[in-house]
């Protein structure tokens, strides 16, 4: 992979960093943290300004309603929104990071017509429907039923930590169709309308106060076949592509933010005389040379996912990437605890208590650290399947 730029690339720069220079002063104040229809009214009208310029769905493929941009483009992109402030996905993130790329790879053509352009117009937002109270890192020992009726299924159970689903109008849900076959040989991937009848949401609220998980629960809630993504029963491969694309493309924005914050973090310990702790100047220039790496990982990702014969599916290079990065996340705000000490991060710096808070989490979502360290033994490095 080549990692210069070529003058059509820098050209494509110039253009992002003017139109963001453009528009962003006339964004309208970000909502509070709980006001989630006002922040789903705001990530929406974001999306549509994207949408509008030409740069929604920037690395989709042509025939899905993208732009067909190169990986490079795409990274570039990531990189001039976040060193911008620009907004970033939002509520909108399961829609365009993994329902959509999962319809564009899977779905027919007239479900492609159906659910792309809304997503990437900012018209609808997505939910994901796959972990359970019995079934989370075990995600094949999901229960949810899903009964054929005609030309429906009928689906009952629950479903938790449900990213957005109090404001979102489709669910990317996981259902068992036949109870007898082998646990991942009987599930069917569906998208499900969120204002059906029998759906009950219920907010759950996190250590850092936030709302943006949720029960699901669904009593009898008729879905139609045509929703239905993939084949009957063959869920699983389904499945497998949308955590492709949660693992190996999703959190490439967040890279460039966590590298935002370590910058941050040495501005705020040479102003507040902790820079002249030998330990923490180390410190931090582990974790600069750990994001670099990273940043390097995610663009040899990207390149590979977009070049692959999988059709811009990315590879199991994904699970490296979320087991190191999830680990360097929690350490990040280790260190700015250290760098701001109790007071500075409980007084002056709310986001970062909420921050670090919410780093605890990355070890489990998009699958545990548990589950990546097995798909790397098994499926990279080739060792038998534990028993």
């Amino acid at each position: 992979m080549d990692l210069t730029y070529s003058d059509e690339e820098e050209s494509f720069r110039r253009e992002l960093r003017a139109w963001l220079g453009k528009v962003l002063p006339g964004l309208p104040p970000k909502p509070s943290p709980g006001d989630w229809p006002g922040r789903r009214a705001y990530d929406l009208g974001w999306q549509r300004a994207l949408y509008d310029a030409g740069y929604a769905g920037l690395h989709w493929p042509a025939d899905a309603g993208g732009r067909g941009a190169t990986p490079t483009q795409h990274l570039i992109f990531l990189e001039e929104t976040e060193r911008a402030g620009a907004p970033y996905v939002g509520a909108n993130f399961v829609g365009l990071l993994h329902a959509g790329p999962t319809i564009a790879a899977e779905g027919t053509d007239e479900q492609r017509r159906r659910w792309l352009p809304p997503i990437l117009r900012g018209e609808e937002v997505w939910c994901q429907g796959f972990s359970e109270p019995d079934a989370g890192s075990d995600l094949a020992a999901l229960r949810t039923r899903a009964v054929r009726d005609g030309d429906s299924y009928v689906v009952s159970g629950s479903k938790i930590w449900t990213s957005h689903a109090e404001v979102a109008d489709w669910c990317e849900l996981l259902v068992r169709t036949d109870p007898d076959a082998p646990r991942h040989r009987g599930i069917t991937w569906l998208a499900m309308p969120m204002d059906a009848d029998g759906v009950t949401v219920r907010p759950l609220r996190t250590l850092a106060g936030s709302e943006e998980f949720a029960e699901v629960f669904l009593d009898e809630v008729r879905v139609p076949v045509s929703y239905r993504v993939g084949e009957e029963n063959d869920g699983w491969r389904v499945t497998m592509v949308t955590l492709s694309f949660e693992r190996g493309t999703a959190f490439v924005g967040e890279v460039v933010a966590c590298r935002r914050v370590l910058g941050e973090l040495a501005r705020a310990a040479r102003a507040n005389g902790r820079w002249d702790d030998d330990g923490l100047r180390r410190r931090l220039g582990r974790l600069a040379a750990e994001f670099t790496a990273l940043w390097r990982l995610t663009q040899w990702n990207v390149s590979e996912a977009e070049h692959s014969a999988r059709g811009g599916v990315p590879g199991v290079g994904g699970s490296v990437f979320k087991l190191r990065y999830s680990k360097a996340r929690q350490e990040l705000y280790d260190a700015a605890a250290e760098v701001l000490g109790a007071v500075g991060a409980l007084d002056a710096e709310q986001e970062w208590v909420a921050d670090r808070l919410s780093s605890l989490s990355y070890t489990i979502a998009a699958g545990t650290s548990q589950i990546q360290q097995n798909i790397v033994a098994e499926r990279i490095l080739g060792l038998p399947k534990g028993r």
